[in-house]
């Protein structure tokens, strides 16, 4: 005798049937769609609840509630449904008076917004002015530094040492070299032995420090290969830079013209500089424009050799100092990788202009 409820009859169409088939087979069909394939196939084919719920692995009444979903919805019911949630309480209205207020406004008593005074002065929540900021970039507690230079002839000089940069003379005619000076490199040794890292623990150095004296590196960036010409010298005046130009003479083969890219500090422009540079014709000189010292390469390599060997290093004496400093060029040599310049002189002039653009409208 049958019991419970009468069970509808549930008939698939040729297509559905071919749909329901291809996603209980498909690999790439997620597991819960291709579950609730085989359940329509199954009773479809006239097996009762308990046996479709045997056969597909879930319980009886899953069986019964995607059976009658189908049944009603079709193919469409497949899906989930709509779960209840709470409504979006922060409005594209809301969004927008925080990112314009981040942007236009600063605070009475600060100099720039905390994700704190934005949620009182907005009347949302922290964490949401954290999503807000976070989806727009915004940073205010970030600031950088930029300064423009004021020489006249800022163009000219920025096509001709990106020109150097981006189409060097053939190697076997001209070398490029991009030299300058890192005075005042400190031998600094801390009051007590650094401790080394462990799992878990950052390596820890005492505050306090001895100083032992300075050097002064010179150094000569090869474009080309990325090989370095280097030395030290206690000071960096102008008898020092002449001493490191003969050691650059004796380290570039005699048959090639040198180009070399400095900045503007007055000990390249000496009576004594210009003298050593008149008997030796093949060196032509390349200012980069004032207050432009990111356009020399070498300054790139300084800031390599910083954070790579002296910041941190513990150093008793100028002279350990120094020879850290050498072993670091030798090393670096070889294997030498030249830094890759990307930017022609037409982008770079092009920021230029918009950042002067911008300087000329602000209202600060």
């Amino acid at each position: 005798m049958r019991t419970g409820r009468p069970v509808k009859p549930l008939e698939l169409t040729a297509e559905e049937k071919n749909k329901l088939e291809t996603l209980a087979k498909r690999p790439k069909t997620d597991q819960r769609t291709a579950q609730r394939a085989r359940i329509i196939l199954g009773c479809a084919e006239g097996l009762n609840r308990q046996a479709v719920a045997a056969q597909v692995g879930v319980t009886v009444q899953t069986v019964g509630t995607w059976r009658e979903r189908f049944r009603i919805g079709r193919l469409n019911a497949l899906g989930d449904l709509p779960r209840p949630g709470q409504p979006r309480q922060i409005t594209d209205t809301k969004v927008e008076a925080v990112v314009t207020r981040t942007l236009e406004t600063r605070p009475k008593k600060a100099t720039h917004w905390s994700t704190r005074t934005m949620a009182e002065a907005s009347g949302l929540t922290q964490s949401a002015i954290v999503r807000i900021w976070r989806a727009f970039g915004l940073k205010p507690h970030l600031q950088e530094n930029f300064k423009l230079s004021t020489d006249p002839f800022f163009v000219e000089k920025v096509r001709d040492i990106v020109g150097l940069y981006l189409n060097p003379p053939e190697r076997t005619r001209a070398i490029v070299l991009c030299v300058d000076e890192k005075s005042q490199v400190q031998a600094l040794d801390r009051s007590q032995p650094v401790l080394p890292m462990r799992p878990g623990q950052a390596e820890r150095h005492t505050h306090d420090y001895y100083r032992h004296g300075t050097t002064s590196l010179f150094a000569a960036l090869d474009v080309a290969t990325g090989r370095v010409i280097g030395r030290c010298h206690a000071q960096h005046r102008q008898q020092e830079f002449v001493r490191f130009l003969d050691h650059i003479e004796a380290n570039v083969p005699s048959g090639l013209d040198i180009h070399l890219v400095l900045d503007n500090y007055a000990t390249h422009k000496t009576s004594k500089v210009a003298a050593w540079l008149k008997k030796r014709p093949r060196y032509h000189l390349h200012f980069t424009p004032t207050s432009s010292s990111w356009l020399n390469q070498i300054e790139r390599w300084f800031a390599k050799i910083t954070q790579e060997r002296i910041r941190r290093g513990v150093f008793k004496s100028v002279d350990d100092l120094i020879e850290a400093i050498d072993a670091y060029i030798a090393e670096h040599n070889r294997q030498p990788k030249p830094f890759l310049w990307t930017a022609n002189a037409d982008l770079i002039l092009g920021r230029v202009q918009k950042l002067c653009k911008r300087i000329n409208n602000s209202p600060h």
